[in-house]
């Protein structure tokens, strides 16, 4: 499993967060892997678009439909965001892992487009995946985002070592400000 509860009941409630989300628990039913490819400069990290059938969270489709402009598709690069860890500490990824995805990230932006697009909102993920290290960006708006693949590489590579045992935590995530985004690191 990718996570463990719904960022909603978190952002919502004003908890401190414990455990990641789950994309099973926001996928209740079907998830499709619409492709799988294998970037960076050595094709060893594996990249899935994910996109959900339907978006079983109430509240999810809610809090990014409430928070996010109703305008065709949106470029939130440069857009800031809120670093939350995974608590307690024990059974985070290895920030060495998490950095190979971020230096794939940062290949790909110089050799095939800086930007990337997650479609059609609510139910769409990109994942990255390498050794012990995972890490995905969750659309949570209603419509597509556009995302520059060096914000998301520094974002893993400021999540992974910042969110270890030391910190008494086990991975995290950056959700942003208006809500219609986050970046997730975890255990794989």
């Amino acid at each position: 499993m990718l996570f463990k509860s719904l960022l909603a009941s978190f952002i919502f409630a004003g908890l401190s967060v414990g455990n990641p989300v789950i994309v099973e628990d926001i996928c209740k039913g079907s998830k499709i892997v619409t492709s799988t490819q294998f970037i960076g400069v050595d094709k060893n990290v594996k990249l899935e678009h994910i996109t959900c059938d339907v978006i079983t969270d109430e509240a999810a489709i809610q809090h990014g439909a409430l928070l996010q402009p109703r305008q065709a598709p949106a470029d939130v690069c440069g857009d800031t965001c809120t670093t939350i860890c995974f608590t307690p500490s024990g059974g985070g990824p290895d920030p060495n892992d998490c950095h190979i995805i971020a230096d794939a990230l940062r290949f790909q932006s110089q050799n095939i487009a800086p930007v990337f697009t997650v479609t059609n909102g609510t139910n769409n993920i990109l994942s990255l995946s390498f050794a012990t290290c995972t890490s995905f960006f969750l659309n949570q708006a209603t419509t597509p985002l556009s995302y520059c693949r060096t914000d998301f590489a520094s974002l893993v590579d400021f999540i992974a070592p910042n969110c270890q045992a030391t910190q008494n935590a086990h991975g995290g995530l950056c959700v942003a400000t208006d809500g219609r985004w986050f970046v997730q690191v975890q255990h794989s």
